[in-house]
């Protein structure tokens, strides 16, 4: 059975773990580039990272762009929102459908 991880800060992620999935508490981009590159070897399906390390290691996460799993996802953190994560829909639904459906603006 696959499961669901979370990267981030432990202020941002905590409440994860209340609702069952698997939290790994990070304070810098190297233990995040470690522990997603740890975990996407093993049965996650979905790693749902904070917005802040998403965007420091997007090097990292684009080695896994074409790969089938885990589904790498951007959140929000407690302390910023970026909007890493509506730019991805955005991005994926014109892609989908050829126009911005969604947010009607560029």
């Amino acid at each position: 059975m696959y499961k669901i991880g979370v990267i981030g800060d432990k202020q941002s992620i905590i409440g994860f773990q209340a609702v069952g999935l698997d939290v790994f508490y990070c304070s810098t981009k190297e233990e995040a580039k470690h522990t997603l590159n740890k975990i996407a070897k093993e049965d996650y399906a979905i790693i749902y990272i904070t917005e802040s390390f998403y965007s420091e290691i997007d090097d990292t996460i684009h080695e896994y762009d074409e790969l089938r799993l885990p589904a790498i996802i951007p959140i929000p953190s407690m302390k910023e929102k970026l909007g890493i994560g509506e730019a991805n829909i955005k991005k994926a639904v014109e892609k989908a459908v050829g126009a911005d459906i969604l947010f009607n603006n560029d």
